[in-house]
């Protein structure tokens, strides 16, 4: 009887090459659809996050028949004048629109949003001291308590290129009639989702 040598098992150098360039070229084309994905979910997050807040101060507006308003983060007492630092939201038991620690309601707190996101507004959601406020009937109002003030706000990644800022963009509509929605402007067929549009 003859010896038999066991027969060899593995890979030889070539496949292994060959296996290491596939999956570098798989590796090459998947990181950036990653980082895409990220910078889309990073935004979006933060985009629901603020539309759950205005959503909130109407829905609190409602139930409790008062006066209801989210407004930036400020040091101290008052409203603060950058909607990244965070916002709050607050019953205005005295309708001035400005939080007040020692007489409003707070209904949530949200912290400031990643340094990368912007948050701009126009109407009363703009300025020195920008606010969203609803009255006691769920109807966006402006800081004299007049009805029917639309507001826009817009959030945008601040590290991408031009060529990518529409698609990093998110906006949030505030109607006449109190309702908020979101809508993206680079997928869109929609003329109004701009800052400037009032629809």
């Amino acid at each position: 009887m003859t010896y038999q040598p066991a027969p060899q098992r593995g890979f030889t150098l070539i496949e292994l090459m060959v296996t290491l360039a596939i999956a570098a070229i798989l590796l090459l084309t998947a990181v950036p659809s990653m980082l895409t994905y990220k910078r889309n979910a990073d935004l979006t997050s933060a985009a629901n996050t603020l539309f759950a807040a205005i959503n909130a101060a109407r829905g609190e507006a409602l139930k409790r028949g008062r006066y209801a308003s989210v407004v930036p983060l400020g040091t101290g007492a008052g409203n603060g004048s950058n909607w990244a630092t965070g916002w709050i939201v607050f019953i205005d038991i005295n309708q001035n629109g400005v939080y007040d620690a020692t007489v409003d309601t707070i209904v949530l707190k949200q912290a400031a949003l990643p340094s990368y996101i912007t948050v701009t507004g126009n109407g009363i959601a703009s300025g020195t001291a920008p606010a969203i406020m609803y009255d006691a009937s769920g109807y966006s109002i402006d800081k004299t308590g007049a009805l029917g003030s639309a507001v826009t706000l817009q959030l945008s990644r601040n590290d991408v290129s031009s060529s990518a800022a529409s698609e990093e963009t998110r906006f949030i509509k505030i109607a006449r009639t109190g309702r908020p929605r979101v809508c993206k402007p680079a997928s869109s067929t929609d003329t109004t989702c701009n800052l400037s549009s009032t629809s």
